[in-house]
Formats: C-alpha cells, sequence, structure tokens
C-alpha cells in the first residue's frame, strides 16, 4: 500500500494553490510518483479523472467500478484508490486539490460527503460538452504565463467545475433537491459527525439531538439512506477504515483496536469478521497473497 502523503507537492501547477490538472497526461508526472500511482495508493487528497473517451476501471476502498466515455471517476481523502491499468495514451482529465484549497471556495459540494458511496459520475451529452470545456480552460489558466496571478480566476473556475459534478452527481442517484432539513440534508449531517469525530465511541442518541432529531427519526433517514441502522453505520464505517489501516501500516491488532477508539480488541475482532466475513489474520493473509500476484 502506497501512501500520498506530499504527492500532491510535487505535481501541482500553482505556487498558492494545491492543485494539479493535467490533460490528456500532457504533463509528464515524475518516476516516483507513477510507481506510487500504478500501485493500490491512499488518497491524501481529492481526485477526479474524467474519461473523455474509451474506458477505464478502478478501484475504490475494494469496490471495482468502471467509467466510459464523458464519465467521471473520483476518490476523496483516505480512500485506497487504484486505476487498472493506467494508460496514459488515453483522452482524459485528472484533477486533484487538497482540503486547503477545497476551503478557499464560495460554494459547498455535499457530493463531496458522497452520501450514496459510489465514486462515479455519468453526465448528459450537454454537461459532457460544459464539463469538456470547463477543464480544458482550467488548464489553460494553471499553465498559461501569468497563472500565478490568477487565483481568483482558477478558484472560480473550480468551483463552477465542481458545481457541475455535485448537480450531476444528485440527479444520477436521484436524489431530491437538498434543502436544509431535508432527509438527505439530515443523513449528510449524521455522516460528517461521524467522520468528524470517528474514533470516538458514538452514542446515537447524542448525534439525534445534535441533529434536532429523534432517535427514531434518525432511525428512520439512515436506513432509508444508508440501507442499514445508525449503529450499524457507524460500525461498518469503523470496519472500514481498520481494512484502510491493515492495508498501509504494521499495527497488530490490539494497537488498531484502541486506535479505532475500541477498548477490547477482542470484541473489535469479532466485529471485524462479522463486517469483512475474515478474521484479521486471514484478511491480512489474503492481502499478503495479493501483494505477491
Amino acid at each position: 500500500m502506497e501512501e500520498t502523503t506530499g504527492l500532491l507537492d510535487k505535481i501541482r501547477h500553482h505556487d498558492k494553490l494545491s492543485i494539479a490538472l493535467n490533460e490528456n497526461c500532457a504533463i509528464p508526472l515524475p518516476d516516483d510518483v507513477m510507481q506510487i500511482l500504478l500501485k493500490p495508493h491512499r488518497l491524501s487528497f481529492y481526485y477526479f479523472q474524467y474519461i473523455e473517451s474509451g474506458s477505464a476501471t478502478f478501484i475504490a476502498d475494494l469496490q471495482k467500478f468502471n467509467v466510459g466515455d464523458g464519465e467521471l471517476a473520483f476518490g476523496l481523502p483516505n480512500q485506497i484508490f487504484t486505476k487498472l491499468p493506467y494508460d496514459k495514451h488515453q483522452r482524459q482529465y485528472a484533477l486533484s486539490f487538497d482540503e486547503d484549497t477545497l476551503k478557499l471556495l464560495p460554494g459547498t459540494y455535499q457530493f463531496l460527503v458522497n452520501p450514496f458511496n459510489v465514486n462515479s459520475i455519468a453526465f448528459d451529452p450537454a454537461t459532457q460538452q460544459r464539463v469538456k470545456n470547463l477543464l480544458s480552460g482550467l488548464f489553460q489558466l494553471l499553465h498559461a504565463p501569468g497563472r500565478q496571478r490568477k487565483v481568483e480566476v482558477i478558484l472560480a473556475h473550480l468551483h463552477t467545475v465542481l458545481t457541475e459534478f455535485n448537480t450531476a452527481y444528485f440527479e444520477q442517484y436521484k436524489a431530491p433537491e437538498i434543502v436544509a432539513g431535508s432527509k438527505l440534508s439530515k443523513y449528510i449531517a449524521f455522516k460528517l459527525a461521524v467522520e468528524e469525530n470517528l474514533t470516538e465511541q458514538h452514542d446515537v442518541q447524542s448525534i439525534a439531538e445534535q441533529l434536532a432529531l429523534t432517535s427514531n427519526t434518525l432511525y428512520g433517514i439512515v436506513k432509508e439512506f444508508g440501507g442499514v441502522s445508525p449503529k450499524e453505520w457507524i460500525i461498518n464505517r469503523l470496519m472500514l477504515e481498520a481494512q484502510r489501516k491493515l492495508q498501509y501500516s504494521t499495527l497488530s491488532v490490539k494497537e488498531l483496536a484502541y486506535e479505532l477508539g475500541f477498548n477490547d480488541p477482542g470484541y473489535f475482532s469479532r466485529l471485524f469478521k462479522k463486517s469483512t466475513g475474515k478474521s484479521i489474520s486471514r484478511y491480512l493473509a489474503d492481502l499478503q497473497d495479493l501483494s505477491h500476484d
């Protein structure tokens, strides 16, 4: 498992913004960066790849998915991400930026919370053309003479790109319009509440009160959008984090349990097996086998 901490600094295309945008691999990547990207890697930044033509296969958090003409694959910080294979001759745009750059933007982009747990977006033909034009224009801005003086213009372009992504995401997965107090907005707020303090022992009642909901209402919302109860959702999220950590760290079971907020390593191990169908030792053995393939 490859770490990407510091990688964006090696490939960034602006001296004030941590952002990189490549068009059809026109900007060669350093060999050491390519060695990381060719393997499963843990993202430390937001990553988007728009496939103008052709198709590609990706894996995000152990889930394989395909994208084709005019579609987008994206990965979020802390996800384990892989592209299979990495084809530098494909017509595509690869966009990366960090949390600090995101904070400078004027909007909120709720698809980045990924309430539907997907990592691809499809666009209708008109939106495909707009997205391509926006990415092409942003690429020209980043690589044109005097680009470093255009921070506000670059951020404005990035805001428009993310707005297109956000709109298409919720249209594709048939979400109702997000308004304050709507069920989807509450589900997103639930996910954020869990993520902000992931390794704490979460009390569902406390989260419900924080969201101005009853426990029964929160249960119904999480069940509708997440398919499980709030307690199961939290456990599944922690087990996903455990799988991530097992891929890129050498923590013992006891250390991993404590790091994820469990006081009882035995209970943690039983939850892991129930969630993944494998004991931790079997999971690690399978990872080792995969690394030698």
